[in-house]
C-alpha cells in the first residue's frame, strides 16, 4: 500500500477522509471524545438517549464531511408521531456539531436499558438535508427502519441517491467517559453522461470487495483510543495499491446561539406579538434546546 500523506496521526475529535483510487471509493472516519461529552452534557439525558444522540452526532459528522465549502451544512432530523423519541436533530458545518433530543421520560423509563430503534421511534421518518455551495439545498426522506440510525442512513443513500454506502458506528460509556466513533465508505460515480454510472451498479466487484473489507471493522477498533484513524484505514485497506488520507476538520461543539442572534429573529415579529412574548419583568426569554441556555432579551 502506498500512503500519499505524512505520518501525522489523528486519534479523536477530528474528521479524517480517505480515498481508494484503484477501487473508486471514498471514506470518512471519526472518533468523538471530548466534543461528544460537551454536546451531551447540555442535558441530563438517560443512557438510551445518550447512546442514540451519540450515534446521530457521529452520523451527522460523517455525512457532513462529504460536503465541500465553508458554508456547507448537513442537518439530520428524525421525527415521529406518538413515538417515545419525539424529535432528534443533529447538524454539522465545517467541523462544528450540535444535537438535541426531545423524548417522553416517563415512557422511556418503562423500557429496558437498550431499547430497539423501532421501540423508540415507532412509525417515524429520517430527513437528511444538504446545504452546499451556491445556496444549493436538497433533502431526502426515508422511513426509520432497520436496527439502527446507521442502517436508516444507508437506506437514504441507496434510495435517495443510489450510492452504495456502508456505515459502521460504535459508542461506549464508562469510567473513561463517553465516546462514539464511525466509518462511512461509498462507491464513487464513474462514467460520463449517457453511459451507465458505476454508482448504480450495486453488485460491482470493486464495491463488493471494499464493502467486505470495511465491514470487517470492529466496535473495539473504532473505539480504541490508542489506534489512530489513519491506522484504521491502513489496517482495512493495506492490500490496496494506494490509499490517500485527507486530513479533515477539527471538531467542536457547534451551538451558534447568542443574544444578538435571537434579537435579530425576535425583531422580525410585529410589535404586538413581541409584547405578548414578554414576561412580567419586561424581558423576552428564549431557550436554546441545543445548549440548554436561556437568553433574557430586552428588545
Amino acid at each position: 500500500m502506498t500512503d500519499t500523506t505524512d505520518m501525522t496521526e489523528t486519534f479523536a475529535d477530528t474528521l479524517m477522509g480517505f480515498t481508494l483510487p484503484g477501487r473508486s471509493a471514498r471514506g470518512r472516519i471519526v472518533r468523538m471524545d471530548s466534543v461528544l461529552e460537551q454536546v451531551l452534557s447540555a442535558h441530563d439525558y438517560p443512557a438510551p438517549i445518550t447512546h442514540l444522540l451519540g450515534e446521530a452526532l457521529v452520523l451527522g459528522t460523517l455525512m457532513g464531511g462529504l460536503l465541500k465549502g465553508d458554508a456547507a451544512q448537513l442537518t439530520m432530523q428524525a421525527q415521529t408521531q406518538g413515538g417515545i423519541v419525539k424529535l432528534l436533530v443533529v447538524d454539522y458545518r465545517d467541523g462544528a456539531v450540535r444535537g438535541y433530543a426531545d423524548f417522553d421520560p416517563e415512557r422511556l423509563a418503562k423500557l429496558g436499558s437498550n431499547p430497539a430503534l423501532q421501540t423508540l421511534f415507532g412509525e417515524g421518518y429520517l430527513a437528511i438535508t444538504f446545504e452546499a455551495e451556491g445556496n444549493k439545498r436538497y433533502q431526502g426522506i426515508v422511513p426509520l427502519e432497520g436496527d439502527s440510525l446507521a442502517e436508516a442512513c444507508e437506506s437514504y443513500f441507496s434510495q435517495s441517491e443510489q450510492i452504495p454506502t456502508l456505515i459502521r458506528v460504535a459508542s461506549r460509556a464508562g469510567a473513561g467517559g463517553r465516546m462514539a466513533a464511525g466509518l462511512l465508505i461509498q462507491h464513487l460515480a464513474d462514467g460520463e453522461e449517457g453511459r451507465e454510472r458505476l454508482h448504480v451498479r450495486l453488485d460491482h466487484p470493486d464495491w463488493e470487495h471494499v464493502a467486505v473489507m470495511a465491514g470487517s471493522i470492529s466496535h473495539d477498533e473504532l473505539l480504541d483510543r490508542t489506534l489512530s484513524l489513519e491506522a484504521i484505514a491502513w489496517r482495512l485497506f493495506h492490500e490496496e495499491d494506494e490509499v490517500r488520507v485527507v486530513p479533515g476538520a477539527a471538531l467542536s461543539r457547534g451551538c451558534r446561539c447568542s443574544a444578538a442572534h435571537y434579537e435579530t429573529i425576535i425583531a422580525r415579529f410585529p410589535a404586538d406579538e413581541q409584547e405578548e412574548m414578554r414576561g412580567t419583568d419586561g424581558l423576552i426569554a428564549v431557550d436554546c434546546a441545543f445548549c440548554s441556555r436561556t437568553f433574557a432579551l430586552s428588545i
